[in-house]
Protein backbone atom coordinates (compact mmCIF):
# COMPACT_ATOMS: atom_id res chain seq x y z
CA UNK A 1 0.00 0.00 0.00
CA UNK A 2 1.43 3.30 -0.64
CA UNK A 3 2.00 5.84 1.90
CA UNK A 4 -0.90 8.20 1.98
CA UNK A 5 0.93 11.02 2.14
CA UNK A 6 3.63 10.27 -0.33
CA UNK A 7 1.61 9.48 -3.24
CA UNK A 8 -0.85 12.23 -3.83
CA UNK A 9 2.18 14.44 -3.84
CA UNK A 10 4.46 12.70 -6.14
CA UNK A 11 3.40 15.09 -9.55
CA UNK A 12 5.20 17.64 -7.69
CA UNK A 13 8.39 19.09 -9.54
CA UNK A 14 11.38 20.25 -7.40
CA UNK A 15 12.47 22.66 -10.16
CA UNK A 16 15.44 24.05 -7.73
CA UNK A 17 16.64 20.88 -6.64
CA UNK A 18 16.20 19.75 -10.59
CA UNK A 19 14.14 16.72 -8.92
CA UNK A 20 11.39 15.27 -11.65
CA UNK A 21 8.37 13.76 -9.34
CA UNK A 22 5.79 13.34 -12.26
CA UNK A 23 4.01 9.80 -12.21
CA UNK A 24 0.55 8.93 -13.03
CA UNK A 25 -0.17 7.29 -9.40
CA UNK A 26 -1.58 3.84 -11.68
CA UNK A 27 1.96 3.71 -13.72
CA UNK A 28 5.30 2.11 -12.59
CA UNK A 29 8.35 3.91 -14.80
CA UNK A 30 11.11 1.24 -15.43
CA UNK A 31 13.62 3.53 -16.57
CA UNK A 32 17.03 2.97 -17.52
CA UNK A 33 19.51 2.66 -14.48
CA UNK A 34 21.74 4.94 -13.24
CA UNK A 35 25.70 3.75 -12.47
CA UNK A 36 25.95 3.74 -9.18
CA UNK A 37 28.19 6.33 -7.44
CA UNK A 38 29.33 4.10 -5.17
CA UNK A 39 29.24 0.22 -4.70
CA UNK A 40 26.28 -1.73 -2.99
CA UNK A 41 27.09 -2.63 0.48
CA UNK A 42 25.96 -5.76 2.33
CA UNK A 43 21.88 -5.60 3.89
CA UNK A 44 21.89 -3.24 6.45
CA UNK A 45 20.70 -5.46 9.73
CA UNK A 46 17.28 -4.77 11.18
CA UNK A 47 16.88 -1.52 13.33
CA UNK A 48 17.71 -2.17 16.90
CA UNK A 49 16.80 0.03 20.02
CA UNK A 50 19.77 0.81 22.27
CA UNK A 51 17.74 1.51 25.42
CA UNK A 52 14.69 0.61 27.29
CA UNK A 53 12.29 2.58 25.26
CA UNK A 54 9.31 1.20 24.08
CA UNK A 55 9.63 1.88 20.77
CA UNK A 56 9.68 -1.11 18.28
CA UNK A 57 12.69 -1.74 16.44
CA UNK A 58 12.66 -0.89 12.89
CA UNK A 59 9.17 1.49 13.23
CA UNK A 60 8.79 4.67 15.36
CA UNK A 61 5.52 6.44 14.79
CA UNK A 62 5.55 10.35 13.45
CA UNK A 63 7.56 12.88 14.75
CA UNK A 64 9.20 15.58 13.10
CA UNK A 65 12.66 15.96 12.11
CA UNK A 66 14.77 18.40 14.08
CA UNK A 67 18.54 17.71 13.17
CA UNK A 68 20.85 15.76 10.82
CA UNK A 69 24.13 14.73 11.33
CA UNK A 70 26.55 12.60 9.13
CA UNK A 71 29.77 12.57 10.52
CA UNK A 72 31.59 10.90 7.02
CA UNK A 73 30.88 14.36 5.05
CA UNK A 74 30.91 17.08 7.85
CA UNK A 75 27.08 17.58 8.02
CA UNK A 76 25.72 18.83 11.33
CA UNK A 77 22.04 20.90 10.57
CA UNK A 78 20.48 21.92 14.27
CA UNK A 79 17.30 22.54 12.36
CA UNK A 80 15.54 20.93 9.68
CA UNK A 81 12.95 23.12 7.55
CA UNK A 82 9.39 21.74 6.42
CA UNK A 83 9.00 21.60 2.52
CA UNK A 84 5.76 21.53 1.16
CA UNK A 85 4.66 22.02 -2.74
CA UNK A 86 4.03 25.48 -4.27
CA UNK A 87 1.07 26.62 -5.81
CA UNK A 88 2.28 25.27 -8.93
CA UNK A 89 2.89 21.96 -7.80
CA UNK A 90 6.77 22.25 -7.53
CA UNK A 91 8.62 20.95 -4.20
CA UNK A 92 9.49 23.78 -1.88
CA UNK A 93 13.28 24.00 -1.38
CA UNK A 94 15.84 25.15 1.50
CA UNK A 95 15.84 29.03 1.77
CA UNK A 96 19.20 29.29 1.98
CA UNK A 97 22.44 27.15 1.56
CA UNK A 98 22.77 25.34 4.41
CA UNK A 99 19.31 24.65 5.86
CA UNK A 100 18.47 21.23 5.57
CA UNK A 101 14.90 20.40 4.58
CA UNK A 102 12.17 17.36 5.04
CA UNK A 103 9.17 16.84 2.59
CA UNK A 104 5.96 16.64 4.83
CA UNK A 105 4.42 14.64 2.14
CA UNK A 106 6.81 11.88 2.82
CA UNK A 107 7.14 9.87 6.08
CA UNK A 108 9.00 10.89 8.86
CA UNK A 109 12.36 9.26 9.50
CA UNK A 110 11.85 6.04 11.03
CA UNK A 111 8.40 5.84 9.90
CA UNK A 112 7.62 2.98 7.60
CA UNK A 113 8.71 4.24 3.87
CA UNK A 114 11.07 6.30 2.40
CA UNK A 115 11.74 10.01 4.80
CA UNK A 116 13.15 12.89 2.16
CA UNK A 117 15.96 15.35 2.99
CA UNK A 118 16.96 17.84 0.49
CA UNK A 119 19.79 20.39 0.41
CA UNK A 120 21.54 22.80 -1.91
CA UNK A 121 24.72 21.49 -3.32
CA UNK A 122 25.37 25.03 -3.48
CA UNK A 123 23.19 28.30 -3.84
CA UNK A 124 24.21 31.96 -4.31
CA UNK A 125 28.05 30.90 -4.68
CA UNK A 126 28.56 29.08 -0.87
CA UNK A 127 28.98 25.82 -0.37
CA UNK A 128 25.69 23.86 -0.01
CA UNK A 129 24.67 21.80 3.51
CA UNK A 130 24.94 18.67 0.89
CA UNK A 131 28.05 19.89 -1.09
CA UNK A 132 29.66 16.54 0.04
CA UNK A 133 26.94 14.38 -0.70
CA UNK A 134 28.38 12.65 -3.70
CA UNK A 135 31.00 11.44 -1.04
CA UNK A 136 29.06 9.42 0.94
CA UNK A 137 29.87 5.48 0.63
CA UNK A 138 28.15 2.02 2.07
CA UNK A 139 28.08 1.56 5.45
CA UNK A 140 28.17 5.25 6.62
CA UNK A 141 26.14 6.63 8.57
CA UNK A 142 23.32 9.98 8.85
CA UNK A 143 21.66 10.15 12.28
CA UNK A 144 18.51 12.42 12.33
CA UNK A 145 17.16 13.82 15.60
CA UNK A 146 13.74 13.77 15.89
CA UNK A 147 11.42 16.03 17.91
CA UNK A 148 10.26 13.11 20.21
CA UNK A 149 13.92 12.75 21.60
CA UNK A 150 14.71 9.52 19.11
CA UNK A 151 17.47 9.46 17.07
CA UNK A 152 16.69 7.34 14.23
CA UNK A 153 20.42 6.24 12.88
CA UNK A 154 20.22 5.78 9.21
CA UNK A 155 23.32 2.95 7.32
CA UNK A 156 23.77 4.33 3.66
CA UNK A 157 23.88 1.45 1.58
CA UNK A 158 23.63 2.75 -1.83
CA UNK A 159 24.60 6.12 -3.47
CA UNK A 160 23.55 7.20 -7.70
CA UNK A 161 23.50 9.77 -9.79
CA UNK A 162 20.70 10.52 -12.33
CA UNK A 163 20.46 13.24 -15.11
CA UNK A 164 17.16 14.76 -14.45
CA UNK A 165 15.70 13.90 -17.66
CA UNK A 166 15.91 10.09 -16.23
CA UNK A 167 14.94 10.50 -12.55
CA UNK A 168 14.03 7.24 -11.29
CA UNK A 169 11.10 8.41 -9.47
CA UNK A 170 9.53 5.21 -8.27
CA UNK A 171 12.89 4.16 -7.05
CA UNK A 172 13.33 7.05 -5.54
CA UNK A 173 9.91 7.77 -3.72
CA UNK A 174 7.99 4.33 -4.06
CA UNK A 175 6.99 2.17 -1.27
CA UNK A 176 9.56 0.24 0.88
CA UNK A 177 8.52 -2.35 3.81
CA UNK A 178 10.69 -0.97 6.32
CA UNK A 179 11.76 2.68 7.13
CA UNK A 180 14.27 4.19 5.39
CA UNK A 181 16.12 7.07 3.94
CA UNK A 182 16.89 9.71 0.93
CA UNK A 183 19.11 12.63 0.64
CA UNK A 184 18.84 14.26 -2.04
CA UNK A 185 20.80 17.51 -4.08
CA UNK A 186 22.11 18.30 -7.20
CA UNK A 187 25.02 17.10 -9.04
CA UNK A 188 26.97 16.63 -12.42
CA UNK A 189 28.01 19.41 -14.57
CA UNK A 190 26.02 23.21 -14.43
CA UNK A 191 24.53 24.18 -17.29
CA UNK A 192 25.13 27.60 -17.50
CA UNK A 193 22.18 28.52 -19.88
CA UNK A 194 19.83 27.35 -17.40
CA UNK A 195 21.51 28.03 -14.13
CA UNK A 196 20.45 24.22 -12.88
CA UNK A 197 22.92 21.53 -12.51
CA UNK A 198 22.08 18.44 -14.78
CA UNK A 199 21.92 15.64 -12.44
CA UNK A 200 20.59 14.25 -9.08
CA UNK A 201 22.72 12.69 -6.37
CA UNK A 202 20.50 10.42 -4.55
CA UNK A 203 21.49 8.50 -1.16
CA UNK A 204 19.86 5.36 0.07
CA UNK A 205 19.73 4.28 3.57
CA UNK A 206 18.02 2.55 5.92
CA UNK A 207 17.04 2.96 9.46
CA UNK A 208 20.02 0.62 11.60
CA UNK A 209 19.34 1.82 15.12
CA UNK A 210 17.40 4.31 17.08
CA UNK A 211 18.73 6.06 20.11
CA UNK A 212 16.63 7.00 22.74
Amino acid sequence: MRHPRLWPAVTAVAAALGVVLAVALVLVLSPRAAEPVGPPSPAVPAATVTSSSQATAGVLPAAKPASLSIPAIGVRADRIEDLGLTADGALEVPPDATTVGWFTGAPSPGETGPAVLAGHVDYKHVPGAFSRLKELRPGEQARVGRADGRIAVFTVYRVDRYAKAEFPTDRVYGDTPDPELRLITCGGAFDRASGNYLDNVVVYARLSAVEV
